[in-house]
């Protein structure tokens, strides 16, 4: 089994009060531990093996787009510290233990920098990083917790009133409801938001490149704009006016003022597709395509 197998992705998600603002976005040393002892109690009290299991934790809130992003390398960053933690040699070398991330002078490492361009958002996420590294018999444990929080952790993981109370008053926000979920339960909720707000067609090339980085998926559903993510990146076919009603508009009227809107707000939709993938962390690469147009173009 592999280590990416051997861990629970997940956070401790704050609904904050509409218009409520965070003070901080991070927490020294000292709170960090605090309040991730009190994630590792209500862990446990969502399923019991998790007490037997390592926490890592970073006292840092985030925006949905910060967590999914390909191959989720804020939780692969945390497993990586992990690794680095000093253990206590009167300590026995087993799960269990907690690891706290906290910021020194006010700054954590730049992996860890919470973004200001998506500070402010309604829905802040505190990262966790549930699992071992270590045996057989700990991969089984760990295993069984993974698949456990997967069934059952959004339904049921709300937080404790004290977790949410100390992470209230630790990040001076005004929260709404506390709870926790995997990065699989976050998600299918961003899915649905991005339906609302009108994006369910981007959602199947996001999802591919955060789930299966190494696959393919297209969007070719018009009037959408064309996209192909392969190879890791996401490639967005750019075409002038004549080639975007050849493709798009072919049976419009000559109506130019109208067409001249309608391939305006095309490249507004590519422009919205191109930001939301880049926010996630996806590589955008514009390809120029003529009237032609055959698929491998891209």
């Amino acid at each position: 089994m592999h280590d990416s197998d051997l861990h629970v992705r997940g956070a401790l998600a704050l609904e904050l009060v509409p218009g409520s603002a965070a003070r901080r976005d991070t927490l020294p040393q000292r709170q960090a531990g605090a309040l991730a002892a009190l994630i590792a109690r209500d862990l446990a009290a969502q399923h019991a093996d998790a007490a037997s299991l390592q926490l890592v934790t970073v006292a840092a809130h985030y925006d949905p787009v910060e967590l999914l992003r390909p191959g989720w390398p804020l939780h692969r960053e945390l497993e990586q510290l992990a690794t680095h933690a000093p253990r206590n040699p009167s300590m026995p070398d087993t799960g269990g233990r907690i690891i706290a991330l906290g910021s020194h002078d006010g700054n954590l490492p730049a992996v860890l920098t919470p973004s200001p361009d998506f500070a402010g958002g309604p829905l802040r996420l505190l990262p966790f990083l549930l699992g071992t590294p270590m045996s057989s018999a700990d991969a089984v444990i760990a295993t069984r917790v993974r698949d456990a929080f997967e069934t059952n952790l959004l339904e049921h993981g709300m937080a404790a009133a004290d977790t949410a109370l100390a992470a209230q008053d630790a990040f001076g926000l005004r929260i709404e409801h506390a709870r926790y979920l995997t990065l699989h339960d976050l998600a299918a909720m961003t899915a649905l938001q991005y339906e609302h707000a009108g994006l369910a067609a981007l959602w199947p090339l996001l999802e591919t490149a955060l789930l299966q980085p190494g696959g393919e998926q297209w969007l070719d559903a018009p009037p959408e704009p064309l996209l192909h993510y392969r190879d890791g990146e996401a490639r967005i076919a750019l075409f002038d006016p004549q080639a975007w009603r050849a493709r798009y508009a072919a049976a419009a009227s000559d109506d130019h003022a109208r067409l001249q809107r309608d391939y305006a707000q095309f490249e507004a939709r590519q422009r919205q597709f191109a930001a939301m993938l880049g926010a996630h962390g996806v590589p955008v690469t514009f390809v120029y395509c003529d009237g032609g147009i055959a698929l491998e173009q891209l």
